[in-house]
């Protein structure tokens, strides 16, 4: 009966079915980019200063005038009169005159096709150049080979392959 008993439980066991979870994943993947062009243009204004003590001024002719800008118009520089200082008296004296001229109004820059032909030259530029795809390529193939080409200036190539095996 032991015996029975034996052959019995040994049979039941066999035919139970087995738990193991068990999971297994691939992933691959292969990224390109190229860098596209960018620029940034800012106008940078006008200004004029003038401090001084122990002179006399006159601009243009004009007594105590200080210096004269006339107005800006597109194209053309402005007419700028200095301030001529005379020393009006024997003591200390000092006399500083700045002017910067700012940049023009510019044209309008028109977008075909994702490219401006032209772009405005103001007093702050920043550019930066696009890159070059080049020969820039990869691939993965069903045996989850990779295979990355470099490209030109400015690209990045990225593959990857990702295998887990999980179980439970």
């Amino acid at each position: 009966m032991n015996r029975t008993l034996l052959v019995l439980g040994i049979t039941l066991a066999a035919a139970m079915p087995a738990r193991a979870d068990i999971t297994h994943k691939i992933q691959s993947s292969v990224s390109l980019a190229v860098d596209g062009a960018a620029t940034s243009a800012t106008r940078v204004g006008s200004s004029y200063s003038v401090s001084g003590m122990g002179v006399s001024v006159s601009s243009g002719g004009t007594a105590n005038q200080i210096g004269s800008l006339d107005d800006l118009t597109s194209g053309s520089a402005v007419d700028y009169t200095g301030t001529v200082p005379t020393l009006s008296g024997t003591g200390s004296w000092s006399f500083s005159e700045t002017y910067m001229e700012g940049d023009d109004t510019p044209s309008t820059v028109t977008i075909t096709s994702g490219v401006a032909g032209s772009l405005p030259l103001l007093g702050i530029n920043v550019v930066q150049s696009g890159g070059v795809a080049g020969s820039l390529a990869g691939t993965i193939d069903s045996g989850h080979s990779l295979a990355i080409t470099a490209g030109g200036a400015g690209t990045q190539a990225v593959g990857q392959v990702v295998t887990s095996i999980t179980a439970n």
